[in-house]
């Protein structure tokens, strides 16, 4: 019969997780992020074959996203977040965190717990990437290229939105005029 557990963080436990995020940052802040990159990942390969509570295996397969974003040269992610999702993932491969990892089925809550403050802190830069992602897919299938092969930067797909938003405002005006709710008067074009 499953059961359900709510916990609720006071400001208290979030400054916790503050300060255990900016000892690991100090921690590893001669790492490469290609290290800590690696080391998370590793973690995240020996997770997949331990059962995890759907909440924790959620969030540690949530991981992937983040090391994607951190590494993907294309989206070019803002210095400044990239070392809040480093910090994140250097906390998640800490074996010794405020929860040893090794501890049976709990192992994994504190880490769960970050990376989803992380997510929360950078859930529109998240959201940004998955966009490029899907944007960058099809401008490949557009082309008939690979997407992996596409070299396509963060401005490119700008710029794509931008264009995007003027041809639906003047899609928006056509259909407006084909309707006869209005006529343009002043600002006609001949």
């Amino acid at each position: 019969m499953p059961m359900d557990i709510n916990i609720q963080l006071s400001d208290d436990d979030l400054q916790f997780f503050v300060k255990g995020m900016h000892d690991v940052q100090a921690s590893v802040k001669d790492e490469s992020a290609e290290t800590i990159i690696a080391a998370a990942q590793k973690l995240l390969d020996e997770t997949r074959a331990a059962y995890a509570p759907p909440f924790i295996a959620e969030r540690i397969g949530s991981v992937e996203s983040l090391i994607a974003m951190s590494r993907d040269v294309g989206f070019n992610l803002p210095e400044e977040d990239r070392k809040r999702v480093l910090a994140a993932l250097a906390y998640l491969a800490d074996p010794n965190d405020a929860i040893p990892d090794n501890v049976p089925v709990l192992g994994f809550l504190d880490d769960a717990i970050m990376i989803e403050l992380c997510r929360r802190d950078l859930r529109f830069e998240i959201e940004a990437y998955d966009d490029f992602i899907a944007w960058r897919v099809e401008e490949a299938r557009a082309r008939g290229l690979d997407p992996g092969k596409l070299m396509v930067q963060r401005s490119d797909w700008a710029d794509a939105q931008a264009a995007e938003a003027i041809a639906l405002m003047h899609r928006r005006r056509r259909a407006s005029y084909a309707s006869g709710a209005w006529k343009p008067t002043l600002f006609k074009v001949s």
